[in-house]
């Protein structure tokens, strides 16, 4: 595409590359070949799939067992805790997701790949957590107002604790996980990555991976906090019975960090829907490091989208300055140079042109009805 050689590999795998060379040239040894860099990468994604799924199924099977239990104690504060935790299932299960649809080749049809599955099943999971939310928050204004309930503090505190246990397991898990990309990239979800710098290059699956992680395993100690809180609330219940109203309380309390958990999906996945500029990105701090690059004239058109989180995609047409149009390949290698490694693209697209000078926009009915 626009001049590249077809045997060239993709943009993702060349900096991954370049980023094998310079630490194998620090290291005095040889440097890899592609193939040894892609088993080496299919290795350790692997691995994060494989803690990935064991997280999830162990989510899985306590979130049943919290709500089994609030149901037979009568506690709701049981079974926000698993509604919270829901939440965290479903960012695990829409990493997963992201890191098979990765591999995914793009079709006819649908050129672009499968990468907003990922988006619609964000959607689908927050307007399930919101749901049952809503009906768990009925319930709790409801026996905030009649009183007119018993709750089984011994089963409530059982429950609570073992949760306080499942979440200490998950915290170990996401945090081994978490370092077996101890190198990767930076990502929209982290930080927002310095212009100049030549290492936030986002875009590649296993920085993806990586840093989806460490997210889950923030998750996993904010629901250690939510459990601890269910439990100091079943400890209460259970030896003064007369205070049940710390139940309901909680649900109110623990709707509200469900709220601010899965507000910034929500916002995140209609910029992307919407095909805004990814918030970690600013358009004008893009044309201005465009313009910098010798022999370029004027910026005629820049697009910035999102695919999904972490793959942002960019089409950009460039005008050259009089008399350059024969240095158009180095001008278009340093562009996508700087799409690619210093605003970390997943994709790029660098149309030129060689200099024309600007001639009326205005058509000739239009002149003729103005005058």
């Amino acid at each position: 595409v626009n001049g590249a050689s077809p045997g060239l590999p993709s943009d993702d795998e060349s900096l991954l590359d370049r980023d094998i060379a310079l630490r194998s040239a620090r290291a005095g040894r040889p440097d890899p070949c592609s193939g040894c860099s892609s088993r080496r990468e299919r290795s350790k994604q692997r691995k994060v799939k494989k803690r990935l799924t064991l997280a999830a199924i162990l989510y899985l099977l306590f979130m049943t067992g919290e709500l089994i239990g609030g149901y037979v104690a009568n506690s709701l504060a049981i079974m926000t805790d698993a509604l919270h935790m829901l939440t965290d299932l479903s960012g695990i299960i829409l990493t997963l997701l992201a890191l098979w649809l990765s591999a995914k080749s793009p079709t006819k049809r649908f050129t672009f790949g499968f990468h907003r599955l990922e988006v619609l099943s964000a959607i689908i999971s927050v307007l399930l957590v919101y749901i049952l939310m809503a009906f768990l928050l009925y319930e709790a204004v409801q026996r905030t107002i009649h009183m007119d309930y018993e709750i089984n503090g011994d089963i409530m505190l059982i429950t609570a604790a073992v949760g306080v246990a499942v979440n200490l397991i998950m915290g170990f898990l996401l945090n081994q996980s978490g370092h077996l990309h101890s190198h990767s990239h930076s990502h929209p979800h982290s930080h927002v990555p310095q212009p100049n710098s030549p290492n936030t290059a986002q875009g590649s699956s296993h920085g993806h991976s990586s840093l989806a992680v460490r997210a889950a395993f923030v998750h996993a100690l904010g629901d250690l906090v939510q459990s601890i809180g269910v439990l100091v609330a079943a400890y209460i219940i259970r030896f003064k019975p007369e205070y049940k109203i710390a139940d309901p309380i909680c649900t109110y309390v623990f709707s509200i960090l469900v709220v601010f958990t899965t507000i910034r999906i929500l916002c995140d996945t209609g910029v992307i829907i919407l095909e805004g500029v990814p918030r970690h990105l600013n358009v004008d701090r893009i044309k201005e490091d465009l313009m910098k690059i010798e022999d370029v004239y004027s910026i005629e058109d820049l697009n910035v989208w999102s695919l999904t989180a972490g793959k942002t995609t960019a089409i950009v047409h460039l005008q050259l300055v009089p008399g350059s149009s024969s240095k158009w390949e180095d001008v278009q290698s340093k562009a996508r140079q700087l799409l690619l490694n210093t605003f970390g693209m997943y994709k790029c697209s660098v149309q030129l042109q060689s200099y024309k000078q600007e001639m009326s926009k205005t058509c000739a009915s239009c002149q003729s009805s103005s005058a």
